[in-house]
């Protein structure tokens, strides 16, 4: 049964992962999204919202959408 604190936990790990996939701010602003997403990852952990395998995975998941977001980026044909 899933009391106050797991679905406090769930909605905010969900807001984590919703910040990770709006790839038009990630695109925008890409290292300003990422220090976000790395920021949040942490402050999830600092009151034991996500434990330390979440703590690992999450950043790693950040730094993932970074990359792509500057392969997009490097991809885009520029003005000539």
């Amino acid at each position: 049964m899933m009391n106050a604190n797991d679905v406090a936990r769930g909605g905010v790990i969900a807001s984590w992962l919703e910040l990770l996939r709006d790839e038009a701010a990630l695109l925008l602003q890409p290292g300003p999204h990422h220090k976000k997403l790395l920021g949040g990852a942490h402050a999830l952990h600092r009151p034991d919202l996500i434990d330390r395998d979440a703590l690992s995975d999450f950043p790693e998941q950040a730094d993932g959408a970074l990359a792509r977001a500057v392969e997009a980026l490097l991809d885009e044909p520029s003005d000539p």
